[in-house]
């Protein structure tokens, strides 16, 4: 069968996982297309890989998109997000000194407690605290952000400087940054190094944050529909196949290989199952759903979603919200996920909005299936956002 070639960028990080798998068990193939996966040394790099078309696709940050269609970043190419690649996978971390501090402060570091987190950590800083973070439009910064505005860190100075995913423990250990907040397996990595502690996963911000989309450019998506279709659903499958925790061993495997990510497949395996090594001392913490590819319909671009992030952009950059959330609502491309995806089964929800941080527990509603079950999505604050507000 002849396949079409599509360049695809990524970052080395665990939720690039999808791409990976779709390409390696030959999802992509059985759709007609073939992914010529090509790492990128920056979110920058990767963007711009995108938008000058060096790219058809790409593994990306899920507020990014959403900024460049403000016009916010200097890049102003229409993207597309059509599906999600993953939801939550990022981790707060803090270096040596913070650590020892915390410690003697009485902190169980149990990876569950956001506003004791917060609590604790703005009892023991001694002046500004400098947060690495990945890149300026990221869920990383969104989360962190609503988390220090949530808590008691709401009085502390709070720095937040960019730090390629990679070279977060390096910038660590080296006092550049005193914590960080990274998708895995770059804090693991860090503790692995010795110089840092993990403090808290982000799914205890926000329980159901899309972290990763699959984005596309908006003129691509229109004039290759064909080629769209076929990408889509090979990440679908392989969204699948993460879900089943018999993959999780070959998937760590796979993404460990030296031409992905190029870490141990026992540090990938922290992230895929959820149980974490906290410390150097070897401290174990249970993580449930620490990040997810399929379940509760997790690839599903929810407006809702977009809308969310561009209300936080929008208030922290002088912006109409209303203008921002309409804006954002076209980025999130909830159209073509359904007319792409109804083929396979997908587990396609009968509304394109929800109300964010309103789900206390497992919920039952409607799809075009009968019933589909949605996972617990909470805000640490128990705030509720309304995206027809």
């Amino acid at each position: 069968m002849r396949t079409v070639p599509l360049p695809v960028a990524y970052m080395p990080l665990v939720d690039a996982a999808p791409l990976i798998v779709a390409h390696e068990l030959g999802f992509d193939e059985a759709e007609g297309v073939s992914l010529d996966l090509r790492a990128a040394p920056s979110w920058s790099s990767l963007r711009d890989m995108l938008s000058f078309g060096h790219v058809d696709a790409a593994h990306m940050l899920s507020p990014v998109p959403i900024a460049m269609a403000l016009g916010l970043g200097g890049m102003a190419t229409p993207l597309s997000a059509v599906s999600v690649l993953s939801v939550n996978g990022n981790v707060i971390g803090v270096g040596a000194a913070l650590e020892h501090r915390l410690r003697d402060d009485g902190f169980p570091f149990n990876m569950a407690d956001a506003r004791a987190a917060g609590a604790a950590l703005a009892r023991v800083a001694d002046g500004p605290l400098v947060f690495g973070v990945p890149f300026p439009f990221s869920m990383h910064v969104e989360l962190l952000r609503y988390w220090v505005a949530g808590t008691e860190l709401a009085g502390t100075p709070v720095e937040i400087r960019t730090v390629p995913p990679p070279l977060m423990a390096q910038a660590l250990a080296a006092g550049e940054i005193d914590a960080f907040c990274v998708g895995e397996p770059w804090g693991s990595v860090a503790v692995e190094d010795k110089v840092g502690a993990l403090l808290l996963p982000c799914r205890a911000i926000w329980s159901f944050a899309p972290e990763k989309v699959l984005a596309v450019r908006t003129e691509w998506a229109d004039t290759e529909s064909h080629v769209l279709g076929g990408l889509m659903r090979a990440v679908w499958r392989a969204g699948r196949w993460l879900s089943s925790p018999e993959s999780r061993t070959t998937a760590a495997e796979m993404l460990s290989r030296k031409s992905y990510l190029n870490v141990p497949p026992e540090v990938i395996d922290r992230a895929l199952t959820g149980e974490f090594t906290v410390s150097a001392t070897g401290e174990q913490r249970k993580v449930d759903g620490f990040v997810e590819f399929f379940e509760s319909a997790a690839s599903f671009p929810w407006r809702s979603q977009a809308k969310w992030i561009a209300r936080q952009l929008a208030d922290r950059n002088g912006l109409d919200p209303a203008q921002a959330a309409q804006a954002a609502a076209g980025v999130f491309r909830s159209d073509l996920y359904r007319r792409e995806l109804q083929s396979v089964g997908a587990e396609l929800p009968g509304a394109s909005e929800k109300l964010e941080g309103a789900i206390l527990q497992p919920t039952e509603v409607a799809s075009t299936h009968g019933s589909l079950i949605l996972s617990q999505n909470l805000f640490f604050d128990r705030r509720i956002f309304d995206p027809t507000g």
